[in-house]
């Protein structure tokens, strides 16, 4: 059987296997095997592979970038960074329409520049701003797409785990992916709060009342006091994206002091004790494991692929469509959001990275860019039926209060607003590309 062939059927075998719940690293796994033994006829090279790569794949020391990330935001979030930016963010939204809407979505920023996984996100403001939004009468399904649409910012702010494996597997500065996604994150942050007020505006009931002192946690309303509450956070956030930028440090470095400068605000927070920091290790060992055994199976499925040839067909097939290149990028973010019906962020990612990158750099475009475009389309996922991610971590969360098609319906309109806020990525590239080229 020809390599292409036997290469495309193992691509739509292994979304199958996805689709039926067989884990995402197992999957790419086996397919990788078993697409390298048919397309080579032989066994040995097939055994090699599976043998040579968990090495190689993961041996580099930009790969410590990962469980360095993953260590500051469990730290960041023991320390109750969540909690205290919400309500810094509340105080300063107080006297808007949607306030607290809004306050949702600036503290959600904030927190994804901490962790950087938006379904820890939806799980944490699930249960910090739903109640408050509750006790203020704001209608529930708006008050869960709140928290749903802000929850995909996790993602895209830096440090995003889904920019360092986007990184991993096209060969990008994992530093620049950062940068390029601090401005794309602000003017999605923007547009969720103006959607939120213009929602709030032509229909008041959504927003509930204004809310009073009695309302705010401990009292506190000062303003000067709200801002400087969460100081240590903000900081903390400037110094590892910062020092990336201007090159004091490596992405892998800025991640080892985040992670050092969360535990000593955990410490400083009084919120230290043998049994929390154990968990905290043992949520870092699983979640890193996790991300190390897709990075070494995707490595697999990239070169199985390459042997095979489909990328190259791939690429030749897309250089011929009468029509204008970006066009075919059109058609690529079209796919993602259809396999984010079905699909986590990740699996995605790793299925469709290794053929679109050959077709994006042959049209000349910026992968850097292509790689924000790509993580918020695949974020669009997230919120869609029937698999919608962070949908269930919030269902998860709250459990019988909310139903799933509550909380769909209520993320909705905030789909259509990351819709528009991909066309003006796509129309005016430099949003994504212009800090980038300032390091």
């Amino acid at each position: 059987m020809d390599p292409v062939v036997i290469a495309s059927l193992t691509v739509l075998v292994l979304l199958v296997l996805i689709i039926i719940g067989l884990h995402v690293g197992v999957a790419l796994g086996l397919m990788s095997f078993v697409g390298l033994w048919l397309v080579t006829s032989n066994f040995g090279i097939a055994l090699k592979l599976l043998g040579n790569t968990p090495f190689r794949a993961v041996m580099d020391y930009v790969f410590g970038v990962v469980p360095m990330f993953v260590l500051m935001g469990m730290l960041a979030n023991l320390s109750g960074a969540s909690q205290e930016l919400y309500d810094s963010a509340n105080v300063l939204f107080r006297r808007l329409r949607g306030g607290l809407g809004i306050a949702t979505v600036i503290a959600n920023a904030i927190f994804a520049a901490i962790t950087g996984v938006s379904i820890a996100s939806a799980a944490v403001f699930s249960k910090i701003a739903i109640p408050q939004m509750d006790r203020l009468g704001y209608n529930r399904t708006f008050s869960l797409g709140t928290v749903a649409g802000s929850s995909v910012l996790g993602m895209l702010i830096p440090p995003s785990v889904l920019l360092i494996v986007y990184g991993i597997l096209t060969e990008e500065a994992i530093g620049k992916l950062f940068v390029a996604g601090i401005l794309p994150g602000i003017l999605l942050s923007f547009a969720l709060s103006l959607g939120i007020y213009i929602m709030v505006l032509i229909k008041p009931s959504l927003g509930g009342k204004r809310p009073t002192k009695e309302d705010f946690a401990d009292g506190e309303t000062d303003l000067l006091r709200a801002l400087f509450r969460p100081w240590a956070f903000v900081v903390l956030i400037i110094v590892t994206l910062g020092g990336i930028w201007v090159g004091f440090f490596t992405p892998t470095e800025a991640g080892a002091i985040g992670a050092f400068g969360a535990f000593i605000l955990v410490i400083v927070k009084g919120k230290l004790n043998p049994r929390a920091l154990w968990n905290v290790l043992q949520e870092t060992g699983y979640s890193t494991a996790s991300i190390f055994l897709l990075l070494i199976t995707a490595q697999m499925y990239s070169r199985m692929l390459t042997l095979s040839g489909l990328p190259a067909v791939v690429s030749d097939w897309a250089s011929q469509l009468p029509v204008p290149p970006i066009v075919v990028i059109l058609m690529f973010m079209f796919i993602f959001v259809v396999l984010g019906a079905f699909l986590d962020s990740t699996s995605i990612l790793l299925v469709c990275i290794p053929l679109m990158q050959p077709v994006v750099e042959l049209f000349h475009y910026d992968l850097i860019w292509f790689g924000i475009i790509s993580v918020v389309t695949i974020e669009m996922g997230l919120l869609t039926p029937p698999f919608g991610m962070v949908v269930y971590a919030m269902k998860s969360a709250m459990g019988e209060e909310v139903t799933v098609e509550q909380i769909f319906y209520g993320s909705a309109p905030f789909l259509l607003i990351m819709v528009v806020t991909v066309a003006l990525l796509i129309a005016f590239p430099q949003i994504s590309t212009f800090l980038p080229s300032l390091m």
